[in-house]
């Protein structure tokens, strides 16, 4: 049984470590970050490409046993483990990374981008496709009168997507790095794009018992 009160207040703590200022030095390599899923299975891709030229450099992945439900606002705890798993097998960190998934435009300003990004000492970005929290005057979303995600029109006659900050970047920022990994004809940035691609493939190859899984 997960305690979903303790994990609430363990959210409130991390998100005081929360940076939302560009705090990095170089941004030559940014890694995209999704999760498929495969019955119980939890299966973490990380791709690595080139700032400049969206070039793939390195890719992972890991396969975890969901050991905690899906609750929204939560998806730091289902993830994780396996996101950190693959995280650990890169030979290149990468200087940013962007999230499938919210950074600080969320209820208690920790959503899985923020949440990693503390953990894994992270430059980090959340995009998203839906909203989870907060108010949109104009393309900014606001919680508190604070400014906690950008609307991204990256694909016309398409929704757009919510850009915020993760840790130690700036929502200016963050949107500025997302539309420079953009590449047509893709709704999501290059990096996470290839990063969903990849995370589905491997659902498949274990679904058809060509990836072995344990546990």
């Amino acid at each position: 049984m997960v305690d979903f009160a303790n994990l609430k207040e363990e959210q409130l703590k991390l998100a005081k470590k929360v940076i939302v200022k560009d705090s990095f030095d170089r941004l030559e390599l940014i890694g995209g970050v999704d999760c498929a899923y495969s019955q119980e299975y939890i299966i973490a891709a990380i791709i690595v490409c080139d700032c400049k030229t969206m070039e793939a450099k390195e890719r992972v992945f890991a396969v975890t046993k969901a050991k905690v439900p899906y609750l929204k606002g939560f998806l730091a705890y289902r993830e994780g483990p396996a996101i950190s798993e693959a995280y650990a097998k890169l030979e290149n960190k990468p200087d940013a990374m962007i999230f499938d998934g919210h950074g600080i435009s969320h209820p208690r300003r920790i959503g899985i981008a923020s949440h990693m990004g503390v953990l894994l000492d992270q430059t980090s970005i959340g995009v998203a496709k839906q909203p989870l929290v907060g108010e949109a005057k104009g393309n900014i979303v606001y919680v508190d009168k604070e400014a906690r995600a950008e609307l991204v029109v990256t694909k016309e006659h398409s929704k757009p997507i919510y850009v915020s900050p993760g840790h130690k970047v700036s929502l200016k920022t963050s949107v500025e790095i997302v539309r420079n990994c953009m590449r047509f004809p893709h709704k999501l940035p290059e990096p996470l794009h290839l990063a969903h691609r990849y995370a589905n493939e491997i659902r498949k190859k274990i679904e058809k018992g060509e990836v072995e899984v344990k546990g």
